[in-house]
């Protein structure tokens, strides 16, 4: 039988029409929902409270990954639809709150509250917002819920961004099928933009020749916003040096002389709601060496040195502190002075995708990665390297010749590693989350583990590209 062209087309229509929604179809909107919070408490006691709720521009993560995978982070968001009680979005991060209660002052009972947000694709219909924590086993429980109404006239619809101009520094093509990297800079005057446009071109190209991130460049979008802040530099509180900026960085976070953290987090939000994002870089206009990074929050780093010999140190901190923030990658290193206290329990298996606590040899996080017939723990020249770091304890760090004296000493360290039988090979190496004992790291060396240009080793890397992949999809 002969079909006329018009029954043709409502054939064709009716097929379109009997399609199935996609789960992103038919829950949510192409918008964002960002939900802001207080988070309060001590090291024993921890409270959440609501703050706002907002829509902004057009959502920027996965349309297809909407149930989280990676299993990374202290803390996990679920949404459900209220209607039919289906988990429709999930995604694990980690916060400033999670890591200051592992602080002193937090085991001292001092109170502190930090603002937060998370961010979710905005939902169609009422949607319970939950957060929920890890407990010292590493299970999560919950410890918020709410219901929201994405209807509702408390929802802030203000159109969120500041007046500041937007930089493209690379686009590969719509925001839900690329990784969205967003930089913007503190402590940058009017009179420094320039600087700044030099800074994040310079983060671009320190990214995009580095491994895994060069592989996967056509997955990646780039844009910076220029903030403009009254004073130029950041706080340094430890000098009595205080500096009016936009987003409110300072070193000396947690009490630690070169952690860089900002307390502002709804300043950075509101900034950074002028476009769509996913990952957070934070370009502190200094010279003085210092960063941080937390997975899902921002990474932070300096963008100056005071000695031009040691220019590599700024693309030793973007890709370092990067990997926190972006993979949540643990610290390897354990003979710098940190404000944590048991930062990892004793006994626990670790989530970060590079340290162990290789309490089951046989199912090894990253054994995939290991050769046949490499001993667990493996072996390394670690009474050498624990001999020189110990020198390297007594230097003032902020004294002139400092890094020369350091080069000098990472020269031996680096010789003897070489000189070992499994440098360059994966196994398990004690020494690795701010522990000398029981803590164990992939490879002798890598980007996470000493202050060098030495890449990624397997496993950072692997986690690198397998967030990349999650939210390109």
């Amino acid at each position: 039988m002969k079909l006329s062209i018009g029954m043709t087309f409502i054939l064709n229509v009716s097929v379109i029409l009997a399609q199935p929604q996609s789960p992103f179809e038919q829950f949510f909107e192409n918008k964002t929902m960002r939900v802001d919070y207080y988070h309060t408490g001590t090291a024993t006691q921890e409270h959440i409270s609501l703050d706002q709720v907002h829509e902004e521009g057009v959502w920027a993560g996965s349309h297809q990954n909407l149930i989280d995978t990676l299993n990374l982070g202290k803390y996990l968001l679920k949404v459900f639809d209220v209607e039919t009680n289906q988990m429709i979005y999930s995604r694990g991060f980690a916060s400033i709150y999670g890591e200051w209660e592992t602080t002193g002052e937090a085991k001292d009972e001092v109170f502190r509250t930090f603002h937060e947000s998370v961010l979710l694709p905005f939902p169609k219909k009422k949607a319970q917002v939950v957060i929920a924590k890890r407990d010292k086993w590493m299970h999560f429980y919950d410890i918020f819920t709410t219901v929201i109404d994405p209807n509702s006239r408390f929802v802030n619809r203000e159109k969120r961004g500041r007046d500041f101009d937007e930089l493209t520094l690379l686009e590969n093509g719509p925001p839900h099928k690329k990784v969205d990297f967003l930089l913007l800079g503190d402590g940058y005057t009017k009179d420094e933009l320039d600087k700044f446009r030099t800074d994040v071109e310079r983060w671009k190209e320190t990214i995009l020749e580095m491994s895994p991130f060069k592989e996967h460049a056509s997955e990646l979008n780039i844009l910076a916003i220029e903030v403009i802040s009254e004073d130029s530099g950041i706080d340094e509180p430890r000098k009595n040096l205080w500096r009016n900026t936009a987003l409110g960085c300072s070193y000396n976070s947690f009490d630690s002389p070169r952690y860089v953290l900002t307390y502002e987090n709804r300043t950075i939000r509101d900034i950074a709601a002028a476009v769509p994002y996913d990952f957070i870089y934070i370009l502190v206009n200094s010279a003085r060496y210092g960063g941080g990074g937390i997975y899902g929050l921002y990474a932070t780093g300096m963008t100056g040195v005071e000695n031009p010999e040691f220019n590599w140190h700024l693309k030793y901190m973007i890709t370092h502190e990067f990997g926190h923030s972006l993979a949540g990658l643990g610290d390897e290193y354990y003979s710098s002075s940190v404000s944590y206290l048991d930062f990892y329990p004793e006994g626990v298996e670790p989530t970060a995708p590079n340290v162990t606590a290789l309490l089951d040899p046989e199912h090894l996080k990253w054994k995939t990665f290991v050769e046949e017939n490499t001993p667990l723990p493996t072996p390394w020249p670690k009474a050498h390297y624990d001999s020189l770091e110990a020198v390297r304890a007594t230097w003032d760090r902020s004294k002139p010749g400092y890094y020369e004296k350091w080069a000098k000493l990472r020269k031996q360290q680096v010789e003897k590693m070489q000189a070992s039988e499994y440098y360059g090979k994966v196994g398990a190496f004690e020494g690795a989350g701010y522990s000398a004992t029981g803590l164990y790291r992939p490879s002798m060396d890598c980007r996470m583990f000493s202050l060098s240009m030495v890449p990624y080793c397997p496993v950072c890397a692997a986690a690198i590209a397998r967030v990349i992949e999650f939210y390109s999809e």
